[in-house]
C-alpha cells in the first residue's frame, strides 16, 4: 500500500507509526507477519505510488504485479521492499492492540534501514547536486505531491540557556 499518514516517533530505540485502515490487504499481512516496510518514494516512482494508493489489493489482489511493482529483500529474512524508492526502514509491530483497533495506527520498532547512498550518508539526507528524480516524495491529497526541495543550511548561535 502506499501510506500517506507515518511519522517518526522516537529515537532509541528507533520507531515510527502508521495508520493501516482495517479494510485493507496490508493490514492483515502486517497483523499476521508482525512486520512492515516504510519506503521512502521519490519522483521517479511517483506515478507508480498513486497507482498503488488508488487500488486495493481487496478488489485487486494482482494490484503489484499488474502495476509492475519490483520488489527486494536486502537482506536475508527482510520483508519485501519496493525496488525505485530511495530509503526502507524495516519495522516489526509493537503491539498496541487499543490503538491499532480504535485509531488504525501501529507503532513500528525499526529494525533494519536502508536508503540509497547517492542521496542518503552520513546520517542525512543530502540531494544537492542528485537529478530531481531522487528527492523524496511527499503526498498532500488528490494526486498532488511535493518533492524535498533546495537545502537550508542555518548555523548554530552558540547561545547557551
Amino acid at each position: 500500500m502506499a501510506a500517506a499518514w507515518s511519522c517518526p516517533l522516537d529515537f532509541k530505540p528507533p520507531k515510527v507509526t502508521v495508520v493501516i485502515d482495517k479494510a485493507t490487504r496490508t493490514r492483515a499481512l502486517v497483523e499476521s507477519s508482525g512486520f512492515f516496510v516504510l519506503n521512502v518514494p521519490c519522483k521517479a516512482v511517483a506515478a507508480l505510488t498513486l497507482a498503488v494508493g488508488s487500488h486495493s489489493a481487496v478488489d485487486m489482489p494482482d494490484k503489484l504485479e499488474r502495476l509492475g511493482v519490483q520488489l527486494f529483500s536486502p537482506a536475508a529474512g527482510d520483508p519485501p521492499c519496493v525496488r525505485g524508492c530511495v530509503g526502507w526502514l524495516v519495522c516489526k509491530v509493537i503491539p498496541e492492540p487499543h490503538n491499532q483497533a480504535t485509531y488504525d495506527l501501529f507503532i513500528g520498532e525499526v529494525t533494519a534501514a536502508y536508503a540509497d547512498p547517492r542521496v542518503f550518508s552520513g546520517g542525512r539526507w543530502h540531494f544537492e547536486g542528485q537529478p530531481d528524480d531522487l528527492r523524496t516524495l511527499h503526498y498532500v491529497a488528490g494526486g498532488q505531491f511535493y518533492l524535498t526541495g533546495p537545502a537550508l543550511q542555518i548555523q548554530d548561535t552558540g547561545l547557551k540557556p
